[in-house]
């Protein structure tokens, strides 16, 4: 399969700092996380046996429909979602040593902002209304850091430059709804960069931003990256961004991931059939004109999963044994696959 058409972001995001050589423990692990939800009757499983790896250096790309579990899996990660109802039934989440899974609240407090930064998906509903932007930024760094006012305010200054944003002076005195959807972005990117995280997780950053600001956007954490060497988790349904931005690629779907391979060789030769599926529907920039190929049937919900396979009712390789019993990820250490059948 040919790689697919990415934007002239590429050419950028591509200039990335080397991996070194020498092996080196991952930065973060998720082993088997597994997340459930209370019900008034039994508990609703929503993501399952859940592993990746990420080196420092390295950025993960976690793609899939909506629906498949990807911003669930990352606000697990740094334990965001409401315990409970929520909690982590199962599995491991190691950050540079620590246990995150099972660290106690006011300990997991100091980790997230300082060591690991989060953008979201919506700045408008992530940013507080009723603070100014220069308030937000300083409330980082007055937890994590032992600065002083003024060197806070030094830093805020650098960071606002350091993400596009001019008349930075100006802009500390604003509310989020005095800005656009591409500068509440810039504004969330500088709060998650401003203590300098080893890890950036960024589930879906480009969400609702016209095709110019996205790009703006892509450009600044691939520029943010290559300066700082900090590890990424990035979330998206885009797989221009994954081919451009991604040096691995986890592949999920109803709540489980079933395939984890490096970028290029996952648009060269996808092997589970709901990745090559999801390649087939990307729009193309040049060949023959016709409609986008389709993916029948849709995601099933987290209280609706079947037995075996969750794809398999949407797959044309699908058997008895597919419904019968879910495929473990099998295959090279590079290229894994939970499939029965899949594509040579």
């Amino acid at each position: 399969m040919t790689r697919p058409a990415v934007s002239q972001a590429e050419s950028i995001l591509r200039q990335r700092t080397p991996t070194p050589d020498a092996p080196a423990p991952p930065l973060l692990s998720v082993d088997r996380l597994t997340v459930d939800v209370a019900t008034d009757t039994d508990p609703v499983r929503l993501v399952e046996d859940v592993s990746f790896t990420l080196a420092q250096g390295e950025v993960l790309g976690l793609v899939g429909e909506s629906g498949c579990g990807k911003s669930v899996t990352a606000m697990s990660i740094l334990r965001l979602l409401p315990e409970p109802p929520i909690r982590i039934a199962g599995g491991a989440v190691t950050f540079d040593g620590l246990d995150l899974a099972h660290m106690p609240k006011h300990r997991l407090r100091q980790v997230r902002g300082s060591r690991i930064g989060m953008i979201f998906q919506e700045p408008m509903t992530s940013l507080n209304p009723t603070f100014s932007i220069g308030w937000q930024l300083d409330e980082a760094l007055r937890l994590h850091t032992g600065l002083r006012a003024a060197a806070r305010r030094a830093r805020i200054l650098e960071m606002l430059r350091q993400v596009g944003i001019g008349a930075a002076e100006q802009r500390l005195r604003q509310y989020p709804h005095e800005l656009s959807g591409g500068l509440r972005q810039r504004v969330m990117i500088a709060m998650a960069l401003a203590c300098g995280p080893r890890l950036l997780i960024a589930d879906e950053p480009t969400t609702a931003l016209d095709v110019t600001v996205q790009l703006q956007i892509l450009q600044l954490i691939g520029g943010l990256q290559r300066e700082t060497g900090m590890a990424v988790l990035l979330i998206t349904h885009d797989l221009g961004v994954i081919s451009a931005f991604a040096d691995r690629v986890a592949v999920m779907y109803a709540g489980r991931i079933i395939e984890v391979a490096d970028a290029a060789a996952l648009f060269r030769q996808p092997r589970h059939p709901y990745t090559t599926a999801l390649l087939a529907a990307r729009p193309r920039l040049s060949g023959a004109r016709g409609a986008l190929a389709a993916i029948p049937g849709t995601v099933p919900p987290p209280a609706q999963r079947p037995p075996g396979c969750p794809y398999a009712a949407r797959c044309p390789r699908a058997d008895a044994r597919c419904t019968a019993a879910m495929p473990p990820l099998a295959g090279e250490a590079a290229h894994v696959v939970a499939c029965w059948h899949p594509v040579s």
